[in-house]
């Protein structure tokens, strides 16, 4: 029984935060319409990139005639890629501000660091029932772990069935339990980013393939003339994938390799407390 109530707490958690089956295609869908909406907005070109509908965007003879007024135009022109990347960037945000609130939460009311030496402090007065209520006024990950280790601990002070030995084993499993409970939430969507980090250089690298394709092409077919619109058209394209790439993947990293700390320390606090919650019970029971 006991079983069963575990993995609907680890369902729980798992259906915690942003479900990606859902927001990884709104997301998409809504890097197209950033591109085609706002980076391909007329305003953006002295000739209205609308005018041949989407082809303007990927055929060379419309884009000579475009002429981007700012960055917003020259990223618009970059290809079919850049949509693909224009989305790669919003979802690298969106689930960045999620992991962050998330996060936030889980560390809980007050700061962690305090928290951990309070309890600790009072274990070693054995007042586990003071305890108890700095958990309930944490509330976060820490707090919920360090109370299920601590009512394990008032119940097992009780038992008169189980020797010393047997009551240290169960106390370190109904901790390790209530972690793997809370480690879900934590990791969820961590993924994610750590996938995009990579991804997003590679179809980078594809778009600038494309892009010098394009351009080898162009000074191919000029018959030993290069056209120097179609020539720069495809280098643009080539650079302007590889420097979105660049930044979404670094983007990626950084806030990855943040979440990833965030959540060792919190992981590092609760394995802290739980050594001092057994070695107080050692001591006082």
């Amino acid at each position: 029984m006991n079983v069963s109530k575990n993995d609907e707490q680890v369902v729980a958690r798992k259906a915690g935060g942003l479900n990606p089956a859902v927001i990884l295609p709104i997301l998409l869908v809504l890097g197209f319409c950033v591109w085609l909406f706002v980076l391909g907005n007329p305003g953006n070109f002295k000739a209205d990139p609308k005018l041949s509908g989407l082809s303007a965007a990927f055929t060379d003879v419309d884009r000579k005639d475009l002429h981007p007024l700012g960055f917003m135009g020259m990223i618009y022109m970059g290809g079919i890629i850049v949509p693909f990347l224009v989305s790669f960037m919003i979802i690298v945000i969106v689930f960045s501000f999620e992991r962050y609130f998330v996060l936030n939460k889980a560390s809980g009311a007050g700061n962690v660091d305090n928290f951990v030496v309070k309890v600790r402090s009072l274990l070693n007065s054995n007042k586990v029932d003071e305890a108890l209520e700095e958990c309930d006024r944490q509330q976060g990950s820490v707090g919920n772990v360090v109370k299920e280790g601590l009512i394990t601990y008032k119940a097992l002070a009780h038992d008169t069935t189980l020797n010393k030995e047997q009551k240290m084993v169960a106390l370190n499993k109904a901790i390790e339990e209530a972690t793997t409970l809370e480690m879900p939430m934590l990791e969820k969507n961590m993924m994610i980013l750590s996938t995009l980090g990579t991804v997003a250089t590679l179809v980078a690298l594809l778009g600038t393939v494309i892009g010098m394709i394009g351009a080898f092409f162009a000074l191919g077919a000029s018959g030993g003339t290069p056209d120097a619109a179609a020539l720069s058209i495809g280098i643009s394209e080539a650079l302007i994938n590889t420097a979105l790439g660049i930044g979404t993947s670094a983007v990626a990293i950084i806030l990855y390799n943040f979440f990833t700390s965030k959540i060792d320390g919190l992981t590092y606090k609760i394995d802290e407390i739980a050594m001092s919650i057994q070695q107080s019970f050692a001591e006082f029971h």
